[in-house]
């Protein structure tokens, strides 16, 4: 399972774990690349002094690679920075803003730099900026999303297409099967968030682990377009949403109704009812909060039985 992804990051499997609000520490990010992965410390839910906290007790918990996911309209963009490039923390994944404006600055500190992209044409001016690697998210993903909808199958092709830098599938991938047909897609890789989001080592609260693991079909729906799209667990708050979105609240309104700290209330504080639960639809296929140790072994595993089954015709027949 070797490529441009293992190569570039220095890990053992093309999995990349999501840099989450609220879910993305440094127990679960340390786990993951401790056992093969990519983890990610999730920056945006962190102050300064939170995020150096997190990334010195990754250090101390794993001696592999790591990195930092960084939105780019994070408001302490700078220290965030610094504090990163003072760490010598060796990846740095950024997303929702121009990969121009860092992009330089990181790869002069030695730092790895992947953006997070939602269609081809921002892939192709990632390129032009000089990331090392793109992530394509699909319409499926949890958490904030692009406007245009595309889902995953339709999306890796297109940006494999229009860029020929190494890059990860990210959206509705939670299993070996979902990795193995987004390479056959033409990704390289995979960036996992919402499996690794209920994971022993999440730092999200236990009931919304719990809720999660319980949520079946259609169980999520991406709202707020008119402010910034984001795909949310239906719930109560979910409802005043939908109900002021079908009257045509404006986008001032739907800010005041969204306030602050709506996300880290559901997600970190479990409050299922009035918070903001943002999650991946591939979470109708999870049901049980495992370790980060048994989820990377579920995905390896099975991503190397379905390629073989695949290669050798025996279970697939195409009538070929």
């Amino acid at each position: 399972m070797q490529n441009r992804i293992n190569e570039l990051f220095g890990i053992k499997y093309p999995v990349i774990q999501g840099g989450m609000v609220w879910c993305s520490g440094w127990r679960l990010a340390s786990a993951v690349s401790n056992n093969g992965g990519l983890g990610l410390i999730g920056s945006g839910s962190m102050h300064p002094e939170t995020l150096l906290e997190h990334i010195r007790k990754t250090k101390e918990a794993t001696d592999k690679p790591f990195g930092v996911n960084v939105p780019l309209f994070y408001p302490e963009l700078e220290t965030i920075m610094e504090i990163i490039a003072a760490e010598k923390v060796p990846v740095v994944f950024t997303s929702a803003g121009s990969p121009k404006s860092w992009t330089g600055w990181l790869h002069q500190r030695g730092i790895t730099v992947v953006h997070v992209v939602a269609g081809s044409l921002f892939a192709k001016k990632s390129e032009e900026a000089g990331v090392d690697a793109i992530v394509a998210e699909g319409f499926e993903a949890g958490g904030h999303n692009g406007r245009d909808e595309t889902t995953t199958m339709a999306l890796i092709p297109s940006v494999r297409a229009a860029t020929g830098l190494p890059l990860l599938a990210a959206g509705g991938i939670g299993s070996g099967r979902g990795m193995l047909a987004a390479m056959a897609l033409g990704a390289e890789g995979v960036q996992i968030g919402s499996r690794f989001a209920i994971s022993q080592e999440s730092s999200a609260h236990p009931a919304f682990k719990q809720l999660v693991s319980g949520l079946g079909e259609g169980g999520t729906r991406l709202m707020l377009k008119k402010l910034a799209p984001v795909r949310m667990v239906k719930n109560e708050f979910f409802k005043k949403v939908e109900e002021a979105e079908l009257r045509g609240a404006s986008a001032e309104e739907l800010k005041e109704l969204l306030g602050k700290g709506r996300s880290k209330k559901g997600i970190f504080e479990g409050n299922l009812e009035e918070g903001e639960l943002e999650i991946g639809q591939v979470s109708a296929t999870i049901n049980d909060i495992l370790s980060v140790q048994q989820i990377m072994h579920q995905i390896i595993t099975e991503f190397e039985q379905v390629r073989m089954e695949l290669v050798e015709g025996s279970k697939f027949n195409f009538g070929l």
